[in-house]
């Protein structure tokens, strides 16, 4: 009877800064799908509408919806990038 490897639990998350970046990661990711949902939404229901004119509302959307996904994921990688900052620096 061959034995089976002992599964070790994951660490839980204990230090306050790495709570607080999960949490604020998972807020910033779940306000950018709503967002870009919202935004495919309307899209979409602007191309069907007869009484408006397809041009004019991709002219209106386009540059809010690139700038909010710009925004979104330059925020999400600073945070990511920033989250270990503290442990490399010098202790004198």
């Amino acid at each position: 009877m061959t034995k089976k490897p002992i599964r070790t639990p994951r660490k839980p998350v204990t230090d306050t800064k790495e709570k607080l970046t999960l949490y604020v990661t998972l807020m910033v990711s779940t306000t950018l799908c709503i967002s870009v949902l919202a935004m495919v939404i309307s899209f979409m229901l602007g191309l069907w509408a007869k009484e408006v004119d397809n041009a004019e509302i991709f002219k209106m959307i386009s540059p809010a919806f690139s700038t909010l996904i710009g925004g979104m994921i330059g925020f999400l990688s600073g945070i990511k990038l920033m989250q270990n900052d503290e442990k490399s620096k010098c202790k004198d």
